[in-house]
């Protein structure tokens, strides 16, 4: 962490959801779908946030800007709490924190244009007063869309001009933060790339942060600065990008990456399966969460009966795992 302080930091977030049965519909158990996440994102920068549909990544980005009620924990935003913010506040930071959804004809209202998507936010946000109309012919520009789009419904468009409306509309206050959720996950691979360069470029032009959530680790890589991998509720492994595509040290990291696919396959040093599906959140297993389906040689009773804590294993990286060694110390 940089001496300034970051522009987003969350401690110990959990969302947990009630498990409702009978016929009066009784709350018998809780799904633990964030379960104790800390990280920090700085300014201007990408932290991506991967692992398997299930993992509560989604359920993460959305409990940070209060789409979702947080369970317990903390979310700075500028050093403000968001969890205590008043209508007021709360209307401010959605100015300065933004989304774009996986899906952007869902996100989009089909019955307005898209100069009325975008002028209902300025209204909102009581922005652009007088030149509304330039206001949007600009935002429009920047992602790569003609003025005269403003004049059409979302169903007159592509997956990947829609997911360039979704951007634009996140653009339109003004942001310093925006998390992305899964918002490639939908289109074919070469529209992928145009929707990653574009943010990747809005990024450089506008200083903007990212919280980018999504399942491919090899889309995470070309975005991200930094990985926090997710599984079951719990962040598992954390470091820069660069040294967890190099040396990962969670056994659920190393599944991930050996499952994106490279340009040169004879210098993939084998596929590492994953065996059955994700434990059922409303009853995790005991011990390490992910220790059912581990593929690591030395697994033992310890990884069934104690829950390892995030710890610290090289200058960048932490990973809970109790079998994940660290690197020896300097001069060893």
């Amino acid at each position: 962490m940089t001496a300034n302080p970051p522009l987003l930091e969350v401690r110990n977030l959990t969302r947990h959801f009630p498990v409702r049965s009978g016929l009066f519909q009784r709350t018998t158990g809780h799904i633990a779908a964030v379960d104790g996440v800390s990280f920090h994102v700085e300014r201007g920068e990408t932290l991506g946030l991967v692992g398997e549909s299930g993992s509560g990544k989604t359920t993460t980005g959305r409990t940070i800007l209060r789409l979702i009620e947080p369970t317990s924990g903390e979310a700075r935003f500028d050093g403000n709490d968001i969890f205590t913010m008043d209508a007021e506040r709360l209307r401010v930071f959605r100015r300065r924190a933004q989304i774009v959804f996986q899906d952007p004809y869902g996100s989009l209202d089909p019955r307005m244009t898209v100069g009325d998507t975008l002028r209902e936010v300025l209204h909102v946000h009581r922005l652009a007063r007088g030149r509304e109309n330039a206001r949007i012919a600009e935002i429009l520009g920047r992602v790569g869309l003609a003025p005269e789009h403003a004049n059409r419904y979302p169903h007159e468009f592509s997956g990947g001009q829609r997911q360039r409306i979704g951007i634009a509309r996140a653009l339109t206050v003004e942001p310093d933060f925006i998390v992305c959720d899964e918002p490639v996950s939908a289109l074919d691979v070469s529209v992928q790339a145009q929707v990653l360069n574009l943010l990747r470029d809005l990024q450089r032009q506008l200083g903007l942060a990212y919280l980018f959530i999504a399942h491919d680790l090899g889309v995470i890589e070309h975005m991200s600065d930094r990985i926090a991998v997710m599984y079951l509720g719990r962040i598992v492994e954390t470091g820069s990008t660069r040294d967890i595509i190099a040396a990962p040290r969670h056994p659920y990291t190393q599944a991930l990456l050996s499952a994106v696919p490279i340009p040169d396959p004879s210098r993939r040093t084998g596929r590492i399966i994953v065996p059955g599906d994700v434990p059922d959140p409303a009853s995790p297993p005991p011990g390490c969460p992910f220790h059912p389906r581990c593929q690591h040689p030395a697994r033992d009773a310890t990884c069934h009966t104690l829950v390892p804590a995030l710890e610290t294993k090289s200058r960048t990286q932490a990973a809970a795992c109790h079998k994940a060694l660290p690197d020896p110390p300097s001069g060893a």
